[in-house]
């Protein structure tokens, strides 16, 4: 009977040993929060340079966060951030549904009115550091869903006014949207180790020390 019960007791010890010695679940790296003008202070300076740049050199859409679901990154995001869910049909095709484009303030209803814009434009990224890059870096950078603010569904109209400028040369037409977009720009700057040139530097930095002054900057930095 004793030496039964050492055996159980045995048995058990033998099967706690993986549970006890298996290293623990890593959680999610906290963000870096910061206000806007120390954000600012941590983007590195350096001259831009565009020099065998071509959109095709950041694969996307690709099949998103979830492969499972039929939706490539273009419409996980209009899903994420849809104010009123779309119905969610064949081939992830949307129909319905409600939209709030924060650069202008325009509500729209129709997710084909509206463009994924990509915070910090592909052209800009590549001037910034992205051309030293992997292919499959790219990739992950054009298709970041990691952190809410690289991709945004926003107007056609003001993706397209916006193109591949930075914020010396273009803003949100909405006044009360331009410290947010300020305030996402460094963040997804700093979360990729992306560079600005002087301009760039200047102009976020007259946002960062005047009407911006409150905006807090939270970024993850890239894997």
């Amino acid at each position: 009977m004793i030496k039964n019960i050492a055996r159980v007791f045995s048995a058990l010890s033998l099967a706690l040993v993986p549970l006890l010695s298996a290293p623990a679940a890593q959680a999610a790296p906290a963000p870096e929060v910061t206000t806007l003008a120390d954000a600012v202070g941590l983007v590195k300076v350096v001259e831009e340079d565009r020099t065998g740049y071509t959109r095709t050199k950041f694969k996307h859409w690709n099949s998103g966060d979830d492969s499972s679901d039929g939706c490539n990154t273009r419409n996980e995001v209009l899903l994420a951030e849809a104010v009123v869910a779309p119905t969610v049909e064949a081939g992830c095709k949307l129909t319905g549904g409600t939209w709030r484009s924060y650069y202008d303030g325009q509500e729209v209803s129709s997710a084909g009115s509206l463009d994924i814009d990509h915070m910090v434009p592909l052209a800009e990224a590549w001037d910034s550091g992205a051309s030293a890059w992997s292919a499959s870096r790219r990739e992950a950078y054009a298709n970041d869903q990691g952190a809410a603010v690289s991709l945004v569904a926003v107007t056609a109209r003001t993706n397209r006014s916006k193109s591949d400028q930075d914020p010396a040369d273009w803003m949100p037409p909405s006044p009360e949207a331009q410290c947010r977009y300020v305030g996402e720009w460094v963040s997804t700057k700093l979360r990729w180790g992306l560079t600005a040139d002087d301009r760039e530097l200047e102009a976020l930095k007259v946002y960062a020390e005047g009407p911006c002054e409150d905006t807090i900057v939270r970024y993850t930095p890239a894997a």
